[in-house]
């Protein structure tokens, strides 16, 4: 095993690629600027966010940009979530008076429901249009949400084509796209929108963890071993059953679990169990980040939530 020295390692000098990340190109400032010219031209607002992730995935500015406009919350993924987590976002947002729902967009699971809520989010304007004579009028709506959500997912399964670009990497979609559903909704699609600081470290690390930030804004051994540290405190048995290694003898006393040495120490046995060495039998943990890293985000490691309504501030 490697010695303590490199677990000090992890945590001293790739903890600095911890710090609030600025990531704010200038694609992302002209889409801020689109969104708000464009915002007169639709009824209401769509707004997608990662199901394993809810906070971290709702851009803080969006409460701003979007105002008064009607909005309906989608927990896109909700597959590789953690179901028990997802009902109880649902039922927070229900109390919020929040519309919400759950869905995978790309298995189309709960994709259904989504033109009932929405006639039914906007069934008051819909009557005063019909009052007025203008029957059939379409609905307008835009899709917001951060890159790599699944926006394009979304809009390719309910048009029934793929009129959408879909990939899974952050920032695929540069321009605004209006996408007819039907004969009586509209979909103007905005390029994924982050914002100008992430003041919350841990903010960042979520969104690395799903891959909606490029993977060379964090160092991606530090990013698995924080992934690690956090499955080990809530999903224990995933990792077990994933890796087929024991956690028995895990060093989890109060200072190692300050830091990331714990996710470290997991690591360093999944690299071993898995064969990946380099020369002198040192465990390549750059290769086995990589695995549990890429392993996380296929759904490997089965339905995980990152984040509870308990962790709102």
């Amino acid at each position: 095993m490697i010695a303590i020295q490199a677990k000090d390692n992890i945590t001293e000098e790739k903890s600095a690629k911890a710090v609030p990340i600025s990531w704010f190109p200038g694609h992302m400032a002209k889409t801020r600027r689109l969104m708000q010219s464009n915002l007169r031209l639709v009824d209401a607002v769509v707004e997608m966010t990662d199901a394993r992730i809810p906070i971290s995935s709702r851009n803080p500015e969006m409460d701003r940009l979007v105002g008064s406009k009607p909005r309906l919350v989608i927990l896109n993924k909700c597959d590789a979530a953690d179901e028990t987590i997802t009902s109880k976002w649902l039922d927070f947002y229900k109390r919020k008076g929040i519309k919400a729902l759950a869905m995978d967009c790309r298995s189309g699971k709960g994709v259904n429901r989504f033109i009932p809520a929405l006639k039914e989010l906007l069934k008051d304007q819909i009557e005063v249009w019909n009052s007025k004579g203008m029957v059939g009028r379409p609905v307008r709506i835009m899709i917001v949400g951060i890159p790599n959500v699944g926006k394009s997912s979304f809009i390719n399964r309910l048009a029934g084509s793929k009129r959408a670009k879909v990939e899974d990497r952050p920032g695929v979609t540069r321009g605004k796209q209006w996408v007819s559903i039907g004969n009586d909704i509209e979909l103007l699609d905005m390029p994924g929108v982050l914002w100008p600081k992430f003041e919350d470290k841990t903010v960042g690390e979520h969104l690395a963890f799903t891959g909606a930030v490029k993977d060379d804004i964090m160092d991606l051994e530090y990013l698995a071993c924080r992934l690690l540290q956090f499955l080990y405190e809530n999903y224990p048995e995933n990792i077990i059953e994933r890796y087929n290694i024991s956690l028995d003898d895990i060093h989890n006393d109060e200072i190692s679990m300050s830091d990331c040495t714990v996710g470290f120490e997991i690591l360093e046995r999944i690299g071993k169990k898995r064969g990946f060495l380099i020369s002198g039998g040192e465990i390549n943990t750059e290769r086995a980040s990589v695995t549990v890293v890429d392993e996380f985000r296929g759904g490997k490691l089965g339905r995980l939530s990152i984040e509870t309504p308990n962790d709102i501030k």
